[in-house]
């Protein structure tokens, strides 16, 4: 799987929840293949020397390192979204399909950042108080503060947040 967000060969998912024994669907997300990082997986042990595929490494795939901004509800607690609203919502997404892979994996994960302060405007020190957590995420950049403001700028290119003044960001 880490080999596929790599080379950006990532499949969309849809991730479907019901409600048991009526059949009744609650939940369905839609979480398309750029919204996909490397950081989201967590390596899994390698199947035991005597099973068929022996030695096979698969993953599990860490949805809360997601944004919110990257999954589409469908379904929302058994209510159907409306149609504009889903595609209004994926539409928002769509230009991090443009970014490089190295690029989208920060992006997403300063964007995670961002909606984890539970605030719509922060600063540039909210974020940076999470620069150890982006560092174990992304252990080969020896420049944390510098690609956590590239990222803000290019959450706000991308019009996911706007800038207010020097040091000061909101949430769109």
């Amino acid at each position: 799987m880490n080999r596929c967000i790599l080379e950006d060969r990532t499949p969309s998912l849809f991730l479907l929840q019901y409600k048991r024994p009526e059949l009744i669907v609650e939940n369905l997300v839609l979480i398309p293949h750029f919204v996909f990082s490397a950081s989201i997986l967590q390596k899994r042990k390698p199947l035991s020397p005597t099973a068929q595929r022996a030695g096979w490494v698969g993953c599990n795939f860490l949805l809360d390192r997601l944004p919110p901004d990257g999954q589409v509800h469908i379904i929302n607690k058994g209510k159907v979204a409306p149609v504009a609203t889903v595609r209004e919502a994926y539409a928002k997404l769509r230009p991090l399909e443009n970014l490089t892979i190295d690029k989208r994996g920060w992006t997403l994960d300063v964007l995670n950042v961002v909606r984890s302060l539970n605030k719509k405007d922060f600063t540039l020190t909210d974020v940076y108080a999470h620069a150890n957590e982006l560092g174990k995420l992304h252990p080969k950049n020896a420049h944390i503060p510098d690609k956590i403001r590239q990222q803000l700028q290019v959450l706000r290119d991308l019009k996911l947040l706007e800038f207010l003044s020097p040091g000061l960001y909101r949430l769109r």
